[in-house]
């Protein structure tokens, strides 16, 4: 496995082995600290970023190497150069490739003409990165047994949804997505494309449109903003009176497990997908669940540029 440009490029095995390594390096954040040394890693970012940079930037340092911030507008790709030969270029000078930018299309073609792992850093699809981040703090609240129980997403029908449910499927959870239907629906391509997974691993996905139900008894409750970057603005009222109802309250939590989580990718918007009591409450994992943003990123460049995953099955 040479890049890692969507959830669904992961096995199973290639989970669990990021996951351990980044609970290592949770506690020990400079235990391969000359596994980059003396290379560059370069991180080439068309949308503004807040976790994903600095988690980048700081698992490069970590690792012994050099981080080089490229923004959309660094490179000559905007005045006409080709994905394909800005790939083949900076594959001759750095050892890995992490972007955030719209289009998953641009990540392929970046992955198809790299002679260096590409690291999907975040696309209008999917969100990989996150959702490692996502499972290693699942995995310290509940452990490695996740039998019985439910891991539920509520609100926009985005690449969060979407990269929720790939990982579930591949991790053989029962995962939930809760949204209004219609525009604002998981796209069905990606619900067949878990439903894929779950069918040789024994997940079970359930894709609904009552918050309520979706909350019921869940171990896990996560949400993200419901207006994200290249949405319309003309929609916004539209949009935000659709999933008004899928707000996560204080009443919304009152109906999952004893011992669930709130969770969200962040950025968020108090007031709007969630309440300030639930997202600043006691029950709110969302600061851990950012650290590990590092702790995954570090993850994935170890093993990627040593030739250590497998990639999927499925």
């Amino acid at each position: 496995m040479k890049d890692l440009l969507r959830t669904a490029d992961l096995s199973r095995s290639d989970v669990e082995l990021l996951l351990d390594t980044a609970a290592d390096f949770a506690v020990k954040p400079f235990l391969a600290n000359s596994a980059l040394a003396n290379r560059t890693v370069a991180i080439y970012m068309t949308k503004p970023s807040t976790r994903t940079r600095l988690a980048s930037e700081t698992a490069v340092a970590h690792l012994g190497g050099t981080p080089i911030f490229i923004r959309g507008d660094d490179l000559q790709i905007g005045r006409g150069e080709t994905i394909a030969d800005t790939a083949r270029i900076i594959s001759g000078y750095a050892s890995a490739l992490i972007i955030r930018t719209f289009k998953q299309s641009d990540v392929d073609e970046l992955g198809a003409n790299s002679t260096i792992p590409v690291i999907n850093g975040l696309t209008d699809d999917d969100h990989p990165t996150q959702l490692l981040a996502d499972w290693v703090t699942i995995r310290e609240a509940f452990g490695r047994d996740i039998a019985g129980r439910k891991f539920t997403y509520i609100g926009d029908g985005n690449n969060m949804a979407h990269a929720w449910l790939t990982m579930g499927a591949i991790m053989g959870a029962h995962v939930v997505v809760a949204t209004p239907g219609g525009a604002y629906a998981p796209d069905q391509s990606a619900v067949d494309a878990a439903q894929k997974i779950a069918a040789k691993s024994g997940a079970t996905i359930e894709i609904l449109t009552d918050p309520e139900a979706a909350a019921k008894e869940a171990s896990v409750l996560y949400t993200d903003v419901w207006m994200s970057m290249g949405d319309p603005e003309e929609e916004r009222s539209a949009k935000l009176q659709s999933l008004a109802p899928f707000a996560v309250t204080e009443e919304l939590m009152a109906l999952t497990a004893s011992d669930a989580i709130f969770m969200h990718c962040l950025p968020a918007h108090r007031g709007e997908e969630v309440s300030a009591a639930v997202i600043d409450g006691a029950r709110s994992v969302i600061w851990r669940e950012a650290f590990h943003r590092r702790t995954t990123i570090q993850a994935i460049l170890y093993h990627l540029v040593r030739g250590e995953l497998s990639g999927n099955t499925f």
